[in-house]
């Protein structure tokens, strides 16, 4: 029988790739934003023709490597770092033991036809809502379509946990949040538990930034 495919980076099957991404081990682990921030209630701008392929945008995906690291992330968005342009990562393992690694620019979601819909109730959360997860539907498949760094189409197809991710970082650039398509009462019991919970993520954020800078 064919081997199991273990990794997919930009959505293509490789042998292997290493624990820490070399993205986040090149970048800074800047701030992530939190919820009550205005720069992740926008439409994010599109990555523009000028921006593909240059240095700061290498360096932008880099960054969010690194801030996803840190945070223990499996996504992160553009403007989870304060940064208004339509891009995010992921490092995100799916049901079947697949990790998904990747970026991607200016990301369009594919609408599902009616048929091709089938809503799983997961446990969700988010970085700039640090701390608690809630229970909530989304479809168990996505396809988003959109560009790499160096401006090549990109196609990316994601099931259960990974395509609640893409979802997920796809409502970022759009400026929403996962606890909007929470009941009134769900979205009120985030916020609660978020100010709780909150000191323990940063405090356990600063100790990841301290063992990301020992591993360069």
């Amino acid at each position: 029988m064919p081997a199991v495919e273990q990794v997919r980076v930009q959505g293509e099957a490789v042998s292997a790739y290493p624990e820490v991404p070399p993205e986040a081990l090149r970048g800074e682990a800047r701030r992530i934003t939190v919820v009550g921030e205005d720069v992740l209630r926008r439409r994010c701008q599109d990555v523009t023709e000028a921006e593909f392929g240059s240095p700061e945008t290498a360096r932008l995906i880099d960054d969010m490597f690194a801030a996803m690291w840190v945070a223990e992330g499996v996504g992160l968005a553009a403007n989870q770092i304060g940064v208004d342009l339509r891009a995010f990562v992921w490092d995100c393992f799916d049901e079947d033991g697949v990790r998904h690694v990747g970026h991607i620019l200016n990301p369009v979601l594919d609408e599902l036809p009616t048929g091709a819909r089938r809503l799983v109730e997961a446990a969700e959360g988010c970085l700039s809502v640090p701390g608690p997860h809630l229970e909530l539907a989304r479809p168990d498949t996505a396809v988003v379509r959109g560009r790499d760094l160096d401006g090549r189409p990109l196609v990316v197809e994601g099931h259960g946990y990974f395509a609640r991710c893409l979802q997920h970082e796809t409502d970022h650039l759009n400026g929403g949040l996962y606890i909007d398509r929470l009941t009134a009462r769900g979205r009120r019991t985030a916020l609660r538990r978020m100010e709780e919970e909150k000191a323990e993520v940063f405090a356990r954020r600063a100790a990841r930034a301290e063992e990301l800078a020992a591993l360069r």
